[in-house]
């Protein structure tokens, strides 16, 4: 998912739980793990198929913020948390394994889909599109992004990614479904934080 839905996912779910300034660290932190250090950590990014890995990138993440003694810290963590949940349904055939259900009928309402289906994880036709380098690194220049495709195969990130709307019309499907898997990770990690450090700190996460 390119940084500027990324940004508006994470507004959308959280930004009127959290303070502005808590939000831009988040969103930071958030739209960072795309750097070229972040891009070549897949887990990160559920790209590869590697979901058990993923997960647990997250898990780690909200492990993180719990203790932390410092907000900063915390909206930090989950920033990159909601960065790998987003990426979930943007990389992976997860909508459109969604989508087969409806096969034959009528589109469903976009904010019809179930980001939160736990059923989908469990798909056995699961799967994310595989990082072909170095030809994958031309897909994130527009302009030659026509070639990449014509040199990677169909089970690429470049030919399987939802991360702009001109990747088609499950692209919004997407978004609705990781701005409600966001929100669910944020009252997750809030309910830890106040597990771990009380309620004084989950007051502190939202810095409202």
């Amino acid at each position: 998912m390119e940084a500027v839905y990324h940004r508006a996912v994470l507004a959308e779910a959280v930004g009127g739980q959290v303070s502005p300034r808590a939000l831009a660290a988040m969103s930071a932190a958030n739209v960072g793990q795309d750097s070229l250090r972040g891009l070549l950590h897949f887990a990160w990014h559920f790209d590869n198929s590697l979901f058990a890995e993923g997960l647990a990138d997250m898990e780690q993440w909200r492990a993180e913020a719990a203790p932390a003694a410092d907000p900063a810290t915390a909206w930090a963590a989950f920033g990159r948390l909601s960065h790998a949940a987003q990426d979930f349904y943007s990389h992976s055939n997860s909508v459109a394994l969604w989508r087969a259900r409806f096969a034959g009928q009528a589109a469903p309402p976009v904010d019809s889909i179930d980001g939160l289906d736990g059923a989908l994880l469990k798909e056995p036709r699961l799967k994310s599109g595989r990082v072909y380098l170095p030809w994958e690194a031309l897909a994130l220049v527009a302009a030659l992004r026509p070639l990449a495709k014509r040199l990677l195969p169909r089970d690429a990130h470049a030919w399987m990614n939802l991360d702009r709307p001109d990747t088609g019309p499950l692209f919004a499907y997407s978004l609705v479904a990781a701005r409600q898997r966001t929100r669910a990770e944020f009252d997750r990690t809030l309910a830890a934080i106040g597990e771990a450090q009380g309620e004084a700190a989950m007051r502190a996460f939202r810095d409202l």
